[in-house]
């Protein structure tokens, strides 16, 4: 009796059917739920990524804009000048700034010694004429005596040599006051060409010479001048943009000193070899403007003009820069194709960039709608909505 007592007073620990009815109506109305949700979203989708939308535009047949390359003014005809020999400087007519005409004297060397030399060659020049007139005599008369079988042949002969060696001495007297004129000649140093002073670097009573032969205090030149009509502007140009620089189209130059000038110019070349350590070309740019602002080794910035942005017969576009996920010479945009409110993403070749504005080689036509803004939060297939 004890024992079944005992067995009466257990607790089953059985789940009824009445506490297992809350759970499963809970899961149940779970379920439900998120079926609600979803359908929701199904006919109330995300409202996306705002977005600004803009359109390619085409720019075949217009110049490309905005290829600038930074220089510096440049002589084609600049000289220092110099004496071809050595000497005192005693007379320097020339000062920075001015003008001096081609031909005009700048300076001159003490003359005296090579004075004199010429002197002596000269001298001894007419010394040799006047033997080789003798001989010239002597010989003409025995010509006549060998003609006439008066004299032996070994007489004639010897007066033959005598009359040769007469005409040779006398050559080499003349070759002797040439050069002692050349010398003389090279006291005197003229200017080669018209152009203007830039730089005087020697004085009256220095020792001057030639580069080679300069060396301790001797000066190796006395004043630089410049043509100012060969005046030019010399750019680099990075060698990824050198196929938009052609010789002969148009270009604007500013300079650095007069920024609110521009400078009509064209492209003279482009110089047919790359700086390995700075990846540019050198391009040439003639000054159309003669102007005495124009100095040489001003900084300039020249815009080039007047070549199509093409690709074979695709027309480059412009878009705005913030259209553009820029990496280098390439890029990516997303493209909004018809009335969809998704975007595609796509890769572009890039070209110039200027104004705010991105020119676009390849990977977008004309008209195409774009997305623009903070892309960063776009990738293929990203659903947009057009900002406010």
């Amino acid at each position: 009796m004890t024992g079944a007592s005992l067995d009466d007073l257990k607790i089953s620990r059985a789940p009824s059917r009445s506490s297992q009815r809350p759970r499963a109506w809970t899961a149940l109305g779970l379920a439900a739920l998120l079926s609600l949700v979803a359908a929701v979203y199904a006919f109330f989708p995300s409202p996306g990524v705002a977005v600004r939308i803009v359109t390619a535009q085409a720019v075949l047949g217009r110049a490309r804009a905005g290829l600038d390359a930074t220089g510096y003014v440049v002589a084609r005809r600049q000289a220092t000048l110099s004496a071809k020999i050595l000497g005192k400087l005693v007379e320097v007519n020339v000062e920075e700034g001015q003008h001096v005409a081609k031909g005009q004297v700048v300076a001159r060397l003490d003359d005296s010694n090579y004075a004199a030399s010429l002197r002596q060659a000269r001298a001894l020049a007419a010394q040799a004429r006047a033997g080789f007139g003798n001989a010239e005599a002597i010989f003409a008369r025995y010509r006549r005596l060998r003609a006439q079988d008066a004299i032996s042949t070994d007489a004639f002969e010897n007066q033959r040599l005598a009359y040769d060696a007469a005409r040779t001495q006398l050559g080499v007297a003349d070759a002797a006051v040439a050069l002692a004129q050349s010398y003389e000649n090279d006291t005197v140093i003229l200017a080669p060409y018209s152009g203007v002073v830039t730089d005087k670097t020697a004085q009256i009573g220095e020792i001057v010479a030639p580069a080679a032969a300069g060396g301790g205090f001797t000066r190796t030149g006395i004043a630089t001048i410049v043509d100012m009509d060969s005046l030019e502007v010399e750019v680099d140009v990075s060698e990824n943009y050198i196929d938009r620089v052609r010789a002969g189209s148009d270009a604007r130059v500013r300079l650095d000193a007069y920024p609110d000038w521009e400078i009509p110019a064209s492209v003279i070349a482009v110089v047919p070899t790359a700086d390995q350590s700075k990846g540019t070309v050198k391009v040439r740019i003639a000054i159309s403007a003669k102007d005495a602002r124009i100095l040489p080794q001003m900084g300039a910035r020249v815009t080039f003009q007047g070549l199509p942005e093409t690709i074979g017969a695709n027309p480059a576009v412009q878009v705005p820069a913030d259209a553009v996920r820029i990496a280098g010479e390439t890029g990516t945009v997303y493209r909004i194709a018809g009335g969809e409110d998704r975007v595609e993403a796509r890769q572009v070749r890039v070209g110039a960039q200027a104004a705010g504005m991105v020119t676009l080689l390849a990977g977008v036509a004309a008209d195409d709608r774009l997305a623009a803004g903070d892309l960063s939060r776009l990738s293929d297939g990203v659903r947009i909505r057009p900002s406010p």
